[in-house]
């Protein structure tokens, strides 16, 4: 198992963070560890830009300890990498080989432009996006991007970052109107030079990093949103101007306790708000939209899939990753229940409403509707919707994943609309129905496939006045137990879409 392990360390500006992944052996990636430390490198910096003895000191520490962390979970490789603290001390190279030497790590200095770069491959196979721009505000340094068709087109690294700049502009975290003005000014004129921001109008402002997650937990908090996952998460621009001005105003003491923000970050959000705002109006975007992933994702794909790093399709590898991480039904009968369902979509949903990218949600339903079992099977459609629920299914927006989850699970109307309760302002009026229709479509699916063997690989499905034919079209035996679970379940499904099934014989 030691060369299924991988040890990623970042050392940013603001505090330093192992993650360590893992390849099960069914081929699905997952995190098994992490750790974070606070180290505020870029305010230990001596008046010369030399980072201070003592900051190297704390730093050959908190590298043995994870090195001793990733050597307990047998890791084959770590990859520790340093950004703009390291980068901007004027002893870099010193510090680079004192770390090597007290720690036997082999660190990559990353320019602003790998940092960006590494950056948009970890957000890029988070979010199914094509179009928009890319921010990420670290401690001493803010990378800036925008891009099309999944491609970086143009890309700056700002030589500022929420823990620099409060150390130059605030006060033990207090920052004044003139403090305020003087940050803005600073980054003005550094936006100034960049006129190509503007190229990318009215596309979202994705963001990423420490300053974005705690952002995102901010107006989560202040919105009392009911889904619990920030990642995939849009949020108002005007957000971050309001928060910036009420957290402005607001002594550290009551900063700390304010909802959704940590205590270690009370003194550093408001320069990183300030940031974010000037640069959410200069691009003149139309929205934020708060990503989970970054640099250490980017490090990793890049890493394990060296040859092609950048996911094809964010989805369907989410979705896969998710069945392999839970494999209690054989594949070949998930992809059998999948290419049912679908066929069976293609044939109904012409004549029916559905929204665009529908036929998505019931391919991630079908591949995930056994996952639950994986807890217990007894009752495993609520372990089911659970975990989906509390999985990070990459290229569905929130309120795709509370449809996926309601389609995957889909038992009773009853226990739908329970489930669903908690998310009723994320959904759509039409979208109980949906979940039900397209719910119902599932079981059935699964009903064609109940012996779990290759019985319909081929299967013809044609929906004529009340009834939904379903023509077997090769010789698959006698379906005796499909044809009863079909009949059994004929009654919900003539409720739902107004057609009996019938399944005939070959």
């Amino acid at each position: 198992m030691k060369e299924q392990r991988i040890g990623i360390i970042d050392i940013g500006s603001n505090s330093i963070r192992l993650v360590i992944y893992e390849r099960t052996v069914h081929g699905a990636h997952r995190v098994i560890d992490g750790a974070k430390r606070a180290a505020r490198l870029s305010q230990q910096v001596d008046e010369k830009g030399n980072l201070e003895a003592g900051a190297i000191v704390q730093l050959i520490d908190i590298l043995n300890h994870f090195r001793l962390l990733c050597n307990l979970h047998h890791t084959g490789s770590i990859r520790a990498v340093a950004t703009a603290a390291v980068r901007n001390a004027a002893n870099s190279a010193e510090v680079l080989a004192k770390l090597e030497e007290e720690t036997g790590l082999s660190i990559e200095l990353l320019s602003g432009l790998e940092e960006a770069e590494y950056g948009f491959l970890g957000t890029m196979n988070s979010l199914d996006i094509e179009d928009g721009y890319l921010v990420d505000i670290g401690g001493g340094s803010s990378e800036f991007s925008l891009f099309r068709g999944r491609k970086l087109i143009r890309t700056v690294s700002f030589p500022f970052g929420c823990v620099s700049l409060a150390r130059r502009f605030t006060n033990g975290g207090q920052m004044d109107k003139d403090q305020t003005l003087a940050l803005e000014a600073l980054v003005a004129q550094a936006i100034a030079g960049e006129p190509w921001m503007q190229e990318g109008a009215g596309l979202p402002l994705i963001a990423v990093g420490g300053t974005a997650r705690a952002f995102g937990k901010l107006v989560h908090a202040r919105q009392r949103y009911p889904f619990a996952q920030s990642h995939n998460y849009a949020v108002e621009g005007r957000m971050a101007g309001e928060l910036l001005e009420v957290l402005r105003q607001l002594p550290l003491d009551k900063r700390k306790k304010f909802p959704g923000l940590s205590k270690d970050r009370a003194d550093v959000i408001v320069p990183g708000l300030a940031v974010l705002n000037a640069i959410y109006k200069a691009c003149m975007a139309s929205s934020f939209l708060i990503c989970g992933s970054g640099l250490r994702d980017g490090l990793f794909f890049s890493s394990r899939f060296a040859g092609q790093p950048l996911l094809p399709d964010v989805l369907n590898y989410s979705v896969s990753n998710l069945a392999a991480l839970h494999p209690e039904a054989p594949q070949a009968y998930i992809q059998q229940v999948k290419q049912t369902a679908k066929q069976i979509f293609m044939e109904l949903a012409a004549a029916v409403p559905f929204p665009e990218r529908a036929g998505r949600w019931v391919e991630a339903a079908a591949t995930l509707h056994r996952i639950g079992a994986s807890i217990d099977y007894y009752r495993y459609e609520g372990h089911t919707f659970y975990l989906i629920i509390n999985s990070s299914l990459n290229g569905l927006s929130h309120r795709e994943i509370i449809l996926t989850a309601g389609i995957a699970s889909y038992k009773t109307k009853k226990r739908l609309r329970q489930n669903m309760l908690p998310y009723e302002s994320l959904l759509e009026p039409s979208d109980l129905e949906h979940m039900i229709r397209l719910g119902t479509l599932l079981q059935l699916a699964i009903a064609l496939n109940r012996s779990e063997t290759p019985t319909l690989k081929q299967l013809s499905v044609r929906a004529d006045g009340n009834t939904l034919h379903l023509q077997p079209l090769v010789g698959n035996g006698p379906l005796t137990v499909e044809r009863q679970e079909v009949e059994s379940l004929a009654e919900d499904f003539a409720k739902a879409w107004g057609l009996q099934p019938v399944l005939y014989p070959c």
